[in-house]
């Protein structure tokens, strides 16, 4: 299968099981693997045959920036879900969450959740 990236995305949020994280927010980055068929695309030149990048940025940032949650399962599991549902041509993706700055102690570069998840 045929993959897509859209990496490094950057939103702020409201997420956390903190409430100073609910309250101050914080940074997150996305990163969106896609899986599917390109070749319709690569043949034809018609991105409705594709995904649209700018949608993907857009779809990330509305679950990212949008209702607060506790757990970054929950911002990982709704992304994946809304790109499986929005685009057809998607056969399965993985969706990391990364939670570079979260209020607990210790040195780490961040924390993530990684999920794969496909259609049907």
């Amino acid at each position: 299968m045929d993959k897509v990236y859209v990496h490094g995305m950057k939103f702020y949020g409201y997420h956390g099981a903190f409430p100073e994280e609910n309250k101050l927010g914080q940074r997150f980055v996305t990163d969106v693997t896609l899986e599917l068929d390109t070749k319709p695309a690569g043949v034809s030149d018609d991105l409705d045959k594709t995904v649209n990048y700018a949608t993907v940025y857009k779809v990330a940032k509305e679950i990212i920036e949008g209702e607060p949650v506790k757990l970054v399962e929950t911002l990982t599991h709704r992304l994946a879900r809304e790109l499986l549902d929005r685009f057809e041509v998607i056969e399965a993706c993985v969706v990391k969450v990364i939670k570079p700055d979260p209020p607990i102690p210790g040195h780490y570069d961040h924390v993530a959740v990684e999920i794969r998840r496909e259609r049907g």
